[in-house]
């Protein structure tokens, strides 16, 4: 199956992160977590959890929560540079930055290297492998736009969290699958969170 590098910013939205890691572990794909300091703090506003600083430490969280090994999830800090996904060598199948911050998306438009989800990002489009970025933002600004633009020319797949309603959610979780299942549509990831057009 798929390795994909799923990487969580401080934008609002984490919920749909966490959504995209369970079914990507269900779907047999082995992941590897990025997160920011600033993820940390909307997850403890958000969702009412406690990550800790330390990448293994959140790591041995996940795997308990998820029901998975050490070969399926693994957790990288920022500074981790021998991290697989921080070469053009092993750079995995595909990453998906979910939710993410119009500065993370500044940071990839501008071919930033500063960090280490930073430098997977630049690593995704130098390789020309799949970059999907979910910007969580409202109103976007011109700034926005064209930093997304930029992205999007370099074949990054711009993916905001806009919720369909013609499935008839009756939940704020049908409203977050909507959103995953475009995602694990993009990564061609099996799934079977919504009924598709005409089915």
């Amino acid at each position: 199956m798929k390795t994909i590098t799923l990487a969580f910013t401080g934008a609002s939205g984490l919920p749909y992160g966490l959504r995209t890691l369970e079914c990507l572990l269900a779907a047999g794909c082995t992941v590897h977590v990025l997160y920011t300091q600033a993820a940390q703090i909307v997850a403890k506003q958000e969702l009412g959890q406690t990550w800790p600083g330390r990448a293994d430490d959140l790591a041995k969280q996940f795997r308990s929560q998820y029901g998975v090994g050490e070969d399926r999830l693994k957790v990288w800090g920022q500074q981790e540079w021998f991290a697989p996904m921080a070469s053009g060598s092993n750079p995995g199948d595909a990453m998906v930055v979910v939710p993410c911050t119009m500065g993370a998306l500044a940071a990839m438009a501008g071919g930033a290297s500063d960090n280490l989800l930073e430098r997977a990002a630049d690593v995704m489009i130098k390789e020309r492998k799949t970059l999907i970025v979910v910007p969580r933002e409202a109103p976007f600004s011109v700034i926005h736009l064209e930093n997304m633009l930029r992205l999007a020319r370099l074949g990054v797949v711009i993916l905001p969290p806009n919720p369909g309603f013609y499935h008839h959610p009756e939940s704020i979780d049908d409203l977050v699958d909507f959103v995953v299942a475009r995602i694990l549509d993009q990564l061609g990831v099996p799934h079977q969170l919504m009924t598709r057009w005409g089915d």
